[in-house]
């Protein structure tokens, strides 16, 4: 495996060919995002020149690749430095519940929380929020629900997610603006 500034490249060898499988640095959480395949140095030529079959294409381990990839040093760094930063706006929106109960602010933390799990591809974003925020998944998803129905966040038809609204980042300005008149 390589690293450059900009990602991990995991090299395989497929018969004549050789295939990189590039991510970028951060969360590593499915497939490359850049598959190059290439003649090897030492392919035969009549290989070479029947071009690449399905086969090869059909033989990545893009599993493996994947499980080196995630391996990395900076990967997990990058992982890690994510968890914290989770971990820590869910705080935000822990505290927000019990100072003010189910508000705009405490909403706009929660779904900014949530939609920043779901872009991070954490597997099962509302049981970990829910441990966050000291409630029940039950109570996550019906917070949720409300905050989609009070236009903080919006829907993505059968995936975990969506994104935050013009009114949720207003809130978020009023709370950062908030912050730094304090500090």
């Amino acid at each position: 495996m390589e690293a450059d500034d900009g990602g991990f490249e995991v090299t395989q060898q497929q018969g004549a060919w050789m295939v990189r499988m590039w991510w970028p640095v951060g969360p590593i959480n499915g497939g490359p995002q850049r598959i190059t395949v290439e003649a090897a140095e030492d392919a035969p030529a009549r290989e070479v020149a029947r071009g690449i079959s399905t086969t090869v294409l059909r033989r990545l381990d893009v599993a493996a690749a994947l499980k080196l990839a995630k391996q990395a040093p900076e990967a997990q760094r990058t992982l890690e430095e994510a968890a914290g930063k989770l971990n820590e706006m869910g705080e935000a929106a822990r505290l927000a519940l019990e100072g003010e109960g189910v508000s705009e602010q405490y909403l706009t933390l929660l779904v900014a929380t949530y939609t920043a799990m779901a872009d991070f591809g954490a597997p099962a974003p509302v049981p970990w929020l829910s441990r966050l925020i000291g409630r029940r998944p039950e109570t996550v998803k019906d917070h949720l629900k409300r905050a989609r129905r009070d236009g903080f966040l919006t829907t993505v038809a059968g995936k975990a997610g969506g994104d935050l609204t013009d009114k949720a980042k207003a809130v978020l300005e009023e709370m950062a603006e908030a912050g730094s008149q304090r500090g």
